[in-house]
């Protein structure tokens, strides 16, 4: 199946917009070697509030339908009772189970921590455990017998999926899983998800497995001087808390981007919606400084998942020239300033088109 794909563009706000707007420019033909069309749908906070949140489910239902997402920074406001955050709304419109977060180096910048030279990837659930668990207390109000209590649901589909996704990952990447839930302290909640590790390594016997309690696989991503990429799976929260510290170890946020994933009946990737994982930042909005690197690799990691879903080795390649033309800019010198370069916003992106064209 060759046909061109449609994108769903989720506008946003602020700086994200800004970002989002710049790094379409990749997507002309001239320039990717590749035809895409974009669906666009305005999902800034002015919109979701003017439509109730209509906007936001009919994005999610035309990215159902196309199987490709790509979503800008969107601001959520504080109040209660507003519109909150579209992600939840979008996850629940695609089905999605899974998250999908890789930090990796970005040439020219130093790790912040030593010995990091290959990818790290979080499979991160990204339904259920500690998210939209029922919550409460009991007691008086700030007395010391008062107690604060929740409850915490993971469901196996989505366990297995998590699992099984990550020794896809892992295989595709010429790597291995790596770490794991704390199943000995509980081995019936978080053992759940250990079951189906183990499941998914007798499936997948060319995978080096080694599962490692989740404290210890801290320890281990900090001390152990890995020799391939690492795939992690994880659950909600234990993989929101990791995203972040993997992300810190390359020394930036700008180098990974961020993928929720829907699978089907084979656990093979239904719909993938694609992000820069970092925020609005509205202190930089309008000053054409922010750095887009999360933005065109979030593109870059789409045309992969277009490739895939439709067999098509010139979507692949061209996700993966994207991937190239990003980072050898960076390692040139061609950086913005959060990472000691001195190149504005639209001057990256320029580079970058300038690579691809040439290529």
């Amino acid at each position: 199946m060759n046909t061109t794909p449609t994108i769903v563009v989720a506008e946003g706000d602020e700086t994200g917009q800004e970002l989002l707007d710049e790094a379409l420019r990749v997507f002309h033909p001239d320039v990717l070697g590749v035809e895409v069309d974009l669906q666009r749908f305005d999902l800034s906070l002015e919109n979701r509030e003017r439509t109730g949140n209509d906007v936001v489910r009919e994005a999610a239902r035309a990215m159902s339908e196309t199987g490709l997402g790509l979503k800008a920074a969107t601001v959520t406001p504080p109040e209660r009772g507003g519109v909150g955050s579209p992600n939840r709304l979008l996850r629940e419109g695609i089905d999605g189970s899974v998250i999908v977060r890789t930090g990796r180096r970005i040439p020219g910048v130093s790790p912040a921590v030593a010995g990091v030279h290959h990818p790290i990837m979080v499979i991160r659930m990204a339904v259920g455990d500690a998210y939209g668990a029922a919550e409460g207390r009991e007691g008086a109000d700030g007395e010391l017998g008062e107690v604060a209590w929740r409850t915490e649901r993971i469901e196996r589909s989505v366990c297995r999926q998590v699992a099984e996704f990550s020794f896809v990952a892992a295989r595709m990447n010429h790597g291995l899983v790596y770490g794991g839930p704390k199943w000995t302290v509980s081995p019936t909640y978080e053992g759940l998800l250990k079951e189906e590790m183990d499941e998914a390594a007798k499936r997948h016997p060319d995978v080096i497995y080694r599962p490692v309690l989740v404290d210890a696989a801290y320890a281990g991503l900090m001390t152990e001087n890995f020799d391939r990429t690492v795939v992690m799976p994880a659950l909600n929260r234990d993989g929101d808390v990791l995203s972040d510290l993997v992300l810190a170890m390359f020394g930036s946020i700008a180098g990974a981007e961020s993928v929720l994933l829907s699978l089907d009946e084979d656990l093979r990737p239904r719909v993938a919606m694609a992000e820069a994982p970092h925020g609005t930042a509205p202190s930089l909005q309008g000053k054409n400084v922010a750095n887009p690197m999360a933005m065109l690799l979030a593109e870059a990691a789409l045309l992969d998942y277009a490739g895939v879903q439709r067999d098509d080795p010139a979507l692949r390649d061209a996700g993966q020239r994207l991937r190239d033309a990003t980072l050898e800019g960076a390692a040139e010198g061609v950086r913005t300033f959060d990472l000691g370069g001195e190149a504005r916003t639209s001057e990256v992106v320029d580079d970058v088109v300038s690579r691809l064209t040439r290529r």
